[in-house]
């Protein structure tokens, strides 16, 4: 049996999950609720939520940011697109998704454009034009002298050995019939481009598996044989569009679609519309697919360094500069894989891109080696799995150096990392309600939120010591079990539990209300900054729990520094 007194001024490691409760090395807590972990290692109370509007449904956030100081927040609904701007709606405008297809939009913005891509459906470009916002359907660049389409064609597997018999059509000179060798043409086909005898060609009816109508720019000749050497569009409501989307290097990039989940779409330089890989000079369109021994789906293209691929499997980069046709240096760095059944925008974090693994357990820190030749996909929450119950959504702030990831069942797990402090700590968030979507934008984090059966648009503020302006909440710490000398306790007396706060009114220790001076309770007395502390003279403590909890509903910024513990052990 030993006396001891044991400290803990760091909290930096945040809440870890039970398996870490043995490590020494660790700054950590078994509980953080509703606090973060400042850089000083100290904790303090989570800012509140301010209220910014009602809304008719649940929504999806996406930040517009079109300059330093111009700054848009798209609220993505059932069929709208409502856009904020110094949190006052100045637009609503037509959206052709539904709500429970936006789990599956993805989208890039360069300047005022904004381009929104979803596999099911032709990519549609939400501009601003002065003050006025529009959205429109993307259109690949035509040529003036035959209204051709500059769009990528290509041949799916599915039409290997299709031969098109080509025959005159009673609609005119410019159309034809299209007869198959066995079954290929389906009711989607219609108003699809497809390339045969050096023209393009507009699909106008469909007639039956094997026949449908076609109509060309200007005449052509009826060939003598059937047509094996023929393309489809890449693009289509058969085939499907794009999934994910990039700019990189002046080019606009597609990952993926429905029909060819491998492959990459690169647009000429400067010509964000133009799609044809032409004769493969070096501005030109570039296409390619991604070939392993796995089915690779791409769930996501992002611009950092390199042009990285998160595909279902793993993490690929084109390292090329410039990236040209007859230069892509590609391969894949790691096999960790992404999320596909939905999108989960991957976050830029002090340089690397952070990104939610295939399984929902992981969040994944994607960035290069010291030589700058390889990626490493290092685990952010090794230590907190336990937090990661199904992302549906998430946001960094630079700012304030969190990373804010909304659950499925409403909560929100938070990171707050600094690594020049050794800061890499994760919280647990809660609300009167459940949060739905984040995001982030000129430093401020917004966040949708179900209340009963209303939904809100509410952001995280300083100014805020409640939820929307009447939800109070509560916030948690408590301590890892003990261990002394590097040995479990196996039974522990506490005769003192202390510690140094900031700006504190009520403050439970164990459940037990901490002594504080009877002034500050008025209701214009500033909170207590000072040591308060609970005598727990005799109290023996099961020591696989926690030896120490922290907790208050005060509706105050409230700070831990530190928090101390006298008693002794046997080990």
């Amino acid at each position: 049996m030993g006396d001891f007194i044991k400290t803990q001024n760091s909290f930096a490691d945040g809440e870890v999950a039970p398996e870490f409760f043995a490590r020494d090395n660790l700054n950590g807590l078994s509980r953080l609720e509703n606090m973060d972990v400042l850089a000083g290692g100290g904790l303090r109370r989570r800012r509140g939520l301010a209220s910014v509007a009602n809304l008719s449904s649940s929504a999806r956030l996406i930040p517009f940011s079109v300059s330093e100081s111009e700054n848009y927040l798209l609220v993505l609904t059932d069929g709208h697109i409502l856009v904020y701007s110094d949190d006052v709606r100045i637009a609503d405008l037509f959206a052709p998704w539904d709500f429970d297809e936006l789990d599956k939009l993805q989208y890039a913005q360069r300047f005022g454009t904004m381009i929104f891509v979803h596999p099911d459906y032709q990519p549609y470009v939400l501009k601003k034009t002065g003050s006025t916002f529009d959205i429109v359907v993307f259109d690949f660049e035509r040529n003036d002298s035959d209204m051709t389409v500059n769009m990528p064609f290509m041949k799916f597997d599915d039409a290997d050995g299709i031969k098109i018999t080509v025959s005159s059509n009673a609609s005119g000179n410019n159309y034809a019939t299209f007869t198959t060798n066995k079954n290929f043409w389906t009711s989607e086909n219609k108003d699809g481009r497809f390339l045969l005898l050096g023209k393009q060609w507009i699909i106008t009816e469909y007639v039956s598996p094997t026949v449908v109508y076609a109509y060309t720019n200007g005449t052509y000749s009826i060939p003598s044989d059937p047509v094996s050497d023929w393309y489809e569009a890449a693009f289509s409501a058969r085939r499907g569009w794009p999934c994910s989307i990039t700019f990189h290097q002046d080019r606009l990039v597609f990952g993926g679609s429905r029909s060819w989940p491998s492959g990459v779409w690169m647009s000429r330089v400067g010509r964000h519309n133009n799609f044809n890989v032409g004769t493969g000079l070096d501005d030109e369109a570039i296409f390619l697919t991604l070939l392993s021994q796995q089915r690779q789906q791409i769930c996501t293209v992002v611009s950092s360094d390199n042009l990285q691929i998160l595909t279902n499997a793993g993490e690929w980069a084109i390292s090329s500069k410039p990236l040209t046709p007859s230069a892509v240096d590609i391969k894949q760095h790691t096999s960790v894989g992404s999320v596909a059944s939905r999108y989960l925008p991957p976050q830029k974090i002090e340089g690397a891109t952070v990104f939610i693994s295939a399984g929902k357990t992981d969040i994944r820190e994607l960035s290069l080696d010291q030589l700058g030749e390889y990626y490493n996909a290092n685990d952010l929450c090794a230590a907190a799995k336990h937090l990661m119950r199904d992302p549906i959504d998430l946001s960094y702030n630079d700012n304030t150096r969190q990373l804010f990831v909304v659950m499925a069942d409403g909560d929100m797990a938070v990171l707050n990392q600094n690594s020049a402090l050794g800061i890499s700590a994760w919280a647990q968030y809660k609300t009167q309600g459940q949060f739905k979507s984040v995001a982030t934008l000129d430093g401020q984090t917004y966040t949708v939120v179900a209340r009963g059966t209303n939904y809100f648009l509410e952001k995280f503020s300083d100014s805020a010591l409640n939820d929307a302006g009447q939800y109070g909440f509560s916030f948690t710490a408590a301590a890892m079990p003990l261990r002394a000398s590097g040995h479990n306790a196996n039974m522990l007396k506490i005769r003192k539990i202390s510690a140094r706060v900031l700006d504190t009114k009520t403050l439970f220790i164990n459940d037990a209300r901490a002594s504080l001076p009877n002034e500050i309770y008025a209701d214009d007395a500033p909170g207590y900054t000072g040591d308060v502390s609970v005598n727990l003279l005799g109290m023996q403590r099961n020591c696989i729990n926690a030896p120490w909890k922290i907790s208050s509903s005060e509706q105050l910024p409230s700070t831990i520094l530190s928090v101390s513990i006298y008693g002794y052990y046997i080990v």
